[in-house]
């Protein structure tokens, strides 16, 4: 008694499987790695701490090879990291990907869910064939269903053929669904057919069809809170939620930073074809204090524009063109009223999107919305994401 766990992983030829604070994971892989087989951390579920101790006395009656420290190594090349939150990810990617179960990826925009969901793939045993990715926010509310599922010929006016679903098409593989959290309502009720049946029927069918489908969806969305606000199917939120791999937020990632900020910075180099550059010393300062709300994609963005400007072959903390002191859009938004008479052309390109989209979205789809901004439906999007602005759905009479 009193004596650190670790004198008995050594005094014992018995497997050690360590329970430990979510805090506290680089001990239990500092513990793996003098010899104890697993780990389990708290707060956990009795059925998972019973489902632990089973497979430590399988793989041990087995003589198989136990787990060890590896497991928190990247699982596939591109992925980066080293902090707490992130090697607990890349073991639970190694576990989920055995297995057909459901997964759940949430985390905010651009942290690299479908990333994950590709080492999912990669590492599964459905990696002979391409996984197939939607993104459930990119595709018109009117056509999502027919794009996911598939339509007979003359099922509706413009369908002058039969066309083969994205649920189909991953048959034997690993359908991506990116924002499923902005799916319609109807194509809700559908994919919990093909979770609940493993069976398609197409727009305009009366026949279904079988399908053998691995499904991984993410959301940067709270689903719960979906669920409650009646704008997500609750029966379909605990079908997806079986297994969940939550992201940290760039933020949080203390050194990964600069980790990540040198791996991009070479991969960028190597892209664009100009010599391999470095960061000075003030631009590496800004980029480990910068905030980064739109995380990796945002500094994937601002090391591009940096490279590209950069007229020798040291980037300073200019041409990142980041503010470290500027709070984000949305708090700046969350402090002035929207009817605030503030005159137009005083606000900035990224107020002025804001604002107008917060004050018409009640009057005008997502289309009119695009048209009147003069962008694109999927630039529409993509501004939405990057300033926190989610589209809203429309509650059913």
């Amino acid at each position: 008694p009193g004596a650190p766990g670790t004198d008995l992983i050594k005094a014992t030829t018995r497997p050690v499987l360590i329970m430990t604070s979510y805090s506290s994971i680089r001990s239990a892989i500092d513990s793996m790695k003098l010899g104890a087989v697993d780990y389990i951390a708290k707060p956990f579920e009795h059925s998972e701490l019973l489902e632990s101790v089973a497979k430590v006395l399988r793989d041990h009656a087995g003589g198989i090879e136990l787990a060890t420290a590896d497991e928190f190594e990247p699982p596939v090349h591109g992925m980066i990291g080293s902090c707490t939150q992130m090697m607990e990810l890349f073991r639970r990617i190694r576990k989920v990907a055995l297995t057909n179960s459901t997964v759940l990826i949430n985390g905010e925009s651009g942290t690299g869910k479908e990333l994950v969901a590709k080492a999912i793939h990669k590492l599964s045993s459905r990696c002979g064939n391409e996984m197939i990715s939607v993104n459930c926010a990119a595709i018109p509310e009117n056509l999502i269903e027919s794009e996911l599922f598939g339509h007979e010929k003359g099922a509706f006016t413009g369908a002058t053929a039969t066309r083969t679903g994205l649920v189909e098409a991953a048959h034997g593989s690993t359908l991506f669904l990116d924002e499923i959290g902005e799916l319609p309502l109807e194509a809700q009720a559908r994919l919990l057919r093909v979770l609940q049946e493993s069976e398609i029927r197409k727009v305009g069918s009366v026949q279904s069809k079988k399908v053998d489908v691995r499904l991984v969806v993410a959301t940067h969305r709270d689903l719960k809170q979906l669920v409650v606000d009646g704008l997500f199917r609750e029966d379909l939120y605990y079908r997806i939620n079986v297994m969940t791999l939550l992201i940290p937020p760039l933020r949080d990632r203390g050194n990964d930073i600069l980790e990540l900020a040198d791996a991009i910075l070479i991969r960028t180099c190597k892209r664009l074809k100009t010599p391999v550059l470095s960061f000075a010393d003030s631009a590496s300062q800004a980029i480990a204090k910068y905030p980064w709300p739109g995380n990796v994609r945002e500094l994937e963005n601002a090391i591009e524009r940096a490279v590209v400007l950069a007229e020798d072959a040291v980037i300073g903390e200019e041409l990142l063109a980041i503010e470290t002191e500027k709070p984000r859009l949305t708090e700046i938004v969350a402090e002035v009223p929207i009817a605030a008479s503030a005159a137009i052309e005083e606000l900035s390109l990224e107020d002025y999107f804001q604002r107008f989209v917060v004050e018409h979205e009640d009057m005008m789809n997502e289309t009119q919305l695009a048209k009147k901004l003069g962008i694109s439906r999927k630039c529409l999007w993509e501004r939405r994401q990057r300033f926190g602005i989610p589209r809203k759905k429309k509650q059913e009479a």
